[in-house]
């Protein structure tokens, strides 16, 4: 089953309707009804009553997103909302390591108060926690020097910004956000491969294959660094998509409305 990504929006943000000055379109794109005048919509070609939101040259025709190119926009407006997600966790590890690294003493010794605690419960069990990996990995944060966390702490920061500046720049559909996202997620792939090396799991799978498919995704879909034509190539299509419905109810080039 097809989505029809046009009358999907328009049925969520209203249709988009215009007057070209030349009356070979304006024909084409206007109608009479016994309710009153219809105009076309830029983005689903459906009539809509009423008087249309701009009037002029048509040149100067709103560039409407429709068909691939809404598509297109729908994916990178779902990686913007997990870049967000994502810079969202990050800024709050960050401030946990940073709160950690003022009272590392202090919890410590919660730390050592609950797990001296727990670990006759789990000796009921036949549990030794004083053998467990993931309680030896909490031990060993706390050797580290309060320098060294507060790095840690910085260095989450910065990449935490990195995906919010993403976030933002593909929200709007920003062509340096699209290289941005390209080479900053590209830059951790190896990270993300070697941490796989030294433990599998679902998430950092999950991860791994959806940043690489993004990537892949933004380099053909947005003809980054010269593929498939280019930004010239790419700017030709979006206009393309964005006038064709008034290039093909005129019968006429666009350019001919443009005199």
């Amino acid at each position: 089953m097809t989505i029809d990504w046009d009358r999907r929006t328009c049925a969520r943000r209203g249709h988009v309707t215009y007057a070209p000055d030349d009356p070979r379109l304006r024909i084409r794109l206007r109608a009479d009804t016994a309710l009153g005048e219809v105009w076309r919509c830029l983005r689903c070609g459906d009539f809509v009553l009423g008087v249309p939101h701009g009037s002029g040259p048509a040149a100067e025709a709103p560039l409407v997103p429709r068909g691939k190119v809404l598509r297109d926009l729908f994916v990178l407006r779902f990686l913007a909302i997990e870049r967000a997600v994502r810079g969202v966790f990050i800024v709050l590890v960050a401030a946990a390591v940073w709160k950690f690294s003022n009272s590392q003493d202090a919890v410590r010794r919660l730390f050592d108060e609950y797990l001296d605690v727990f670990r006759p419960v789990f000796r009921h069990f036949h549990y030794d926690l004083d053998h467990s990996p993931v309680v030896g990995t909490i031990q060993k944060t706390f050797g580290y020097r309060h320098n060294t966390l507060v790095l840690v702490a910085v260095l989450l920061l910065a990449y935490a910004l990195i995906e919010l500046v993403e976030a933002v720049g593909l929200w709007y559909a920003k062509r340096w956000a699209e290289y941005l996202t390209v080479v900053a997620t590209a830059a951790f792939l190896p990270l993300e491969i070697y941490e796989l090396t030294e433990h599998i799991s679902w998430l950092k799978i999950g991860t791994l294959v959806l940043n690489i498919l993004a990537v892949l995704y933004i380099l053909l879909a947005k003809r980054l660094f010269g593929l498939r034509g280019g930004h010239r190539a790419f700017e030709e299509e979006r206009r393309s998509a964005s006038l064709l419905e008034v290039e093909e109810a005129a019968a006429v080039p666009v350019q001919a409305g443009r005199k």
